[in-house]
């Protein structure tokens, strides 16, 4: 009872910055999911071909890993995270807005690579907020926090579907011969496969008859009060220039946190002697950073990344995949009802997300990541003895949702349990200190 006390008292003192980062989030899963349907009636947008076109997933999940690796360098204080989060959720906004705008193929590519970095941000530091503000009690907000990429995820394509090409988008004389193949070629880029699709002939050249525009401007606007929400939890705390007339903290939001962080010895093993310095963007990387750590705490580094790289890879291949895989020999399933397959596997990663998060509150994240990926194995071994079951396709594509779900947030909730991630540049922690006292 006194843990839940602690906890909800902790969630009330941090409303505003949690439901922000919370509706950030949402904004990734709003774009990562809308490419894959649409890319067809983007191709009649940009007059080019499936294996043109099928470079703009490329370019947005490539520059989505850098932007993962440049949202580390603004992650070091609240101020740094806040402009960062405000730009990138601005950007997505701006990028839904300007793609009916794209009419090349190339230009297509370059704003999808400015959405990739946006999402890799957004992605870095709202984890790595959540895990500063709430620390050892990060599993359940963690859990929160991708239940709303997933819905995100799920919402985007709903959007879109109304405003989908049941034809063939670009009118010419081999238009009949090609409408029949869109349902099966609009299944199989989803996510990013051109693969075997090669052999469809569709126009390049002709009258566009296309109302996919309407979509991403609706998701512009859905997307547009995010950065708002940024842009007033700066004000709140007081980092906006223009807005700093008023009476300010009598220290800066770093000193406060380092000032009311009790000094005490860290005892566990698993800690590096030395935390990083901030004096340039690669201290993290030099080896007297390092020296006298034990070897656990690079295990645990290694181990996290491996399970992570396996269980996002499986995430973003299995929808296209699966789809593939069902309309193939042996199981031969009719194209409609293949096309349910991508979207059970989606649903029931956002239904886990959801069931997760009063889970993750009675669970340990050792135990939910242990009972993840045996989950997850054990799921992939059934398919393969009843690779003949088309039922059982549609049986283990929702358990593989349902596994992979937390997989993410609760191994990032037991890596801070046993590394003990600090955070002096967080403003937050000075609440998360004083409550802990109290």
């Amino acid at each position: 009872a006194g843990c839940s006390e602690r906890v909800a008292a902790l969630f009330r003192r941090n409303l505003q910055p949690t439901l922000t980062y919370w509706s950030v989030f949402f904004s990734f899963g709003l774009c990562i999911a809308f490419l894959g349907p649409t890319l067809l009636d983007l191709r009649c947008q940009t007059q080019s071909s499936l294996s043109q076109i099928t470079w703009v997933f490329f370019s947005q999940q490539f520059c989505l890993l850098l932007g993962s690796c440049l949202g580390g360098v603004f992650k070091r204080t609240l101020s740094q995270s806040l402009v960062a989060l405000f730009a990138s959720s601005l950007a997505i906004s701006v990028v839904f807005a300007i793609i009916p705008l794209c009419h090349n193929v190339v230009v297509l590519a370059v704003v999808m690579a400015v959405a990739g970095l946006a999402m890799g941000c957004i992605d870095t530091i709202s984890n790595m907020q959540l895990v500063k503000i709430y620390q050892k009690d990060s599993a359940i907000f963690l859990q929160a926090l991708h239940f709303f990429v997933g819905f995100g995820a799920l919402l985007s394509p709903l959007i879109a579907d109304p405003f989908l090409s049941d034809t063939n988008c670009i009118l010419s004389n081999s238009t009949l011969n090609a409408t029949s193949n869109l349902p099966h070629i609009r299944k199989s880029l989803v996510p990013h496969h051109p693969g075997n699709l090669s052999h469809y002939e569709l126009p390049m050249k002709g009258m566009v008859v296309t109302r996919v525009s309407y979509a991403f401007w609706i998701m512009a606007l859905i997307n547009l009060p995010v950065p708002i929400a940024v842009f007033f939890l700066l004000y709140k705390e007081r980092l906006v220039p223009c807005f700093n007339n008023g009476r300010r903290p009598l220290l800066s939001a770093d000193e406060l946190a380092m000032e009311t962080q009790p000094a005490e010895k860290d005892n566990h093993s698993s800690l590096p002697p030395k935390e990083c310095g901030h004096d340039d963007l690669f201290s993290c990387c030099q080896g007297k950073n390092f020296r006298g750590a034990p070897y656990s705490y690079f295990a645990v580094h290694v181990a996290g990344a491996l399970v992570l790289f396996m269980s996002d890879g499986i995430i973003g291949e299995y929808s296209g995949f699966v789809y593939s895989y069902a309309v193939e020999e042996p199981l031969s399933v009719v194209h409609k009802v293949a096309g349910y397959l991508p979207s059970l596997f989606w649903g029931f990663i956002t239904l886990g997300r959801l069931i997760s998060i009063p889970v993750s509150y009675r669970m340990k994240p050792a135990t939910m990541v242990s009972i993840n990926v045996v989950g997850v194995l054990v799921t992939f071994l059934l398919l393969l003895i009843f690779s003949y079951s088309v039922v059982f396709l549609f049986v283990g594509t929702a358990c593989l949702g349902l596994f992979l779900s937390s997989t993410f947030p609760s191994m990032l909730a037991y890596t801070e349990d046993i590394l003990q991630y600090k955070a002096p540049g967080s403003m937050h922690q000075a609440g998360r200190v004083d409550m802990g006292g109290k």
